[in-house]
């Protein structure tokens, strides 16, 4: 068995492998190549012994390769829980045929992991600077008639990362790349979708055109602020929006010793969010637990990132509560309305947001308000000050991901995602 798994196949042997064996032949992996022998051992000598192990041999090791990995901010054990939820599948061989997945340098350890997760590796690319600053984007591999999927979010420094991605885009569209799909966990400038006052731009409509333009075939985002982002892209150019919630449902199942879910109110920030809280309280009654309320809070804002007055609307007294919101910016106003809840009786005051920014005086904001922990996601790279932060939780939404760019690709639903079975 350990002779096969590490032996590299005879070159003959490598010219007739599969699609899954070209692929990792490409990438240097020798387990993989193990693997396509064994297959093709087997189909020569399907009678012989050797030619039967060889045959459990590959089957052992598909078995095994397509397990969730541990990062650095989510264990092993919650990995699978997740992919559990979202009911995970490994890549069919054709997956392989015509795939190629770059990143920028945005979040290059999400890519790494989502790669991870479909069993391959990133595309070579440089995405360097000139010594004026300039970007310097060069493929390094041949990707015509290629579907390419690019993982880059836009976060800060916001305008570097937009512009890699815009290069990226133009130059696999320049070397004659089949599709390009964009996977953008965070979509900068996304609060500027909308004038809130005269002669002011609607940004997060002008970098839709922007990706559109330099030839965009698919988006694929996580948790946008506002779902009208969607309709900035044309007819020709689909959005798939993805929810965030189940990383977070899943967590909240897993410390249910810790947070009273027979006592429990999920709280919208705004009312803008109401939505998004509501699916999650749905998500978790779903799971068995009925006695779940809904509030809202209503803010008056002086200016972007002040917050003039806050009034809360419904009860949370005697109550465990959860703060659902997409991101965390520098916190000030998620402290205040943890400071709010807290006024009207709640016990334990927990928030999940899929994008923890963390601007400013964020991390100062959050140690000293009375909250017991913040979840956010890995949309984002996490900055060095968390590491001295103990109420950030960070988790992964790798698995997700990997699994929208597998469906996106063997043409199933996206949506059954998000069709969450019961615990």
């Amino acid at each position: 068995f350990f002779f096969l798994m590490i032996r590299r196949p005879p070159r003959s042997t490598q010219s007739r492998s599969s699609a899954a064996s070209d692929v990792y032949k490409r990438q240097g992996n020798n387990k993989m190549r193990g693997f396509a022998f064994a297959r093709n051992f087997f189909s020569k000598n399907p009678t012989s012994l050797l030619g039967k192990t060889a045959l459990v041999a590959s089957f052992a090791y598909a078995a095994t390769r397509y397990n969730f990995f541990n990062t650095q901010h989510s264990d092993h054990e919650f990995g699978r829980k997740l992919s559990d939820n979202i009911h995970n599948r490994p890549p069919t061989h054709d997956f392989y045929h015509n795939v190629s997945i770059f990143s920028g340098n945005a979040n290059l350890p999400l890519a790494q992991e989502i790669c991870q997760y479909l069993g391959t590796s990133l595309g070579k690319i440089n995405v360097g600077r000139f010594t004026d600053g300039e970007v310097n984007i060069q493929i390094q591999e041949n990707v015509r008639g290629k579907d390419i999927y690019i993982i880059q979010p836009t976060s800060t420094p916001v305008n570097e990362n937009l512009v890699e991605l815009l290069l990226m885009v133009s130059t696999m569209r320049r070397a004659s790349a089949g599709k390009i799909n964009v996977i953008i966990p965070y979509y900068g400038y996304s609060r500027q979708d909308r004038k809130v006052a005269p002669r002011v731009p609607i940004s997060a409509a002008d970098v839709a055109r922007l990706l559109e333009t330099m030839g965009v075939d698919r988006v694929v985002a996580v948790d946008l602020h506002c779902g009208q982002i969607q309709g900035f892209f044309g007819p020709r150019v689909p959005v798939d929006n993805l929810e965030a919630n189940i990383v977070g449902l899943t967590y909240v199942l897993d410390h249910k010793n810790e947070i009273d879910l027979q006592n429990l109110t999920i709280v919208s920030p705004d009312a803008g969010g109401v939505t998004r809280a509501k699916k999650f309280q749905d998500m978790i009654k779903n799971q068995g637990y009925e006695n779940i309320s809904l509030a809202m809070i209503i803010k008056r804002r002086e200016k972007a990132s002040q917050i003039d007055s806050m009034h809360l609307v419904g009860s949370v007294e005697n109550q465990d509560v959860i703060i659902v919101d997409d991101m965390v910016d520098t916190a000030g106003t998620l402290c205040k309305a943890v400071e709010e809840l807290k006024r009207n009786g709640a016990k334990k005051v927990y928030a999940f947001a899929t994008h923890g920014l963390f601007s400013g005086a964020a991390f100062d904001h959050i140690s000293k308000a009375p909250l017991e922990k913040i979840i956010v996601t890995n949309t984002i790279p996490a900055k060095e000050q968390e590491e001295h932060c103990e109420k950030i939780v960070r988790l992964s939404v790798g698995p997700l991901l990997a699994e929208a760019i597998r469906r996106i690709q063997e043409k199933e639903s996206v949506s059954n995602l998000f069709q969450v079975k019961r615990i």
